[in-house]
């Protein structure tokens, strides 16, 4: 695993850094920073935990 650049929406909101066998989530994007240091077990479970985060209303408007 390597860092990686992650996108939503075709914006980068953030980064995904190897951590103890998972991935560990940097927000960069204020709108998804309540999943910020959250670990993930992989790209698509992030990209889906965003989704979520941004539909549940839970982002906070910047």
């Amino acid at each position: 695993m390597q860092k990686q650049v992650i996108e939503f929406g075709g914006l980068p909101v953030g980064i995904a850094v190897p951590d103890q066998g998972e991935l560990r989530f940097i927000a960069v994007k204020f709108h998804v920073i309540g999943l910020d240091e959250r670990r993930f077990p992989s790209i698509s479970e992030l990209k889906r935990a965003i989704r979520d985060h941004l539909r549940s209303g839970q982002a906070v408007a910047a």
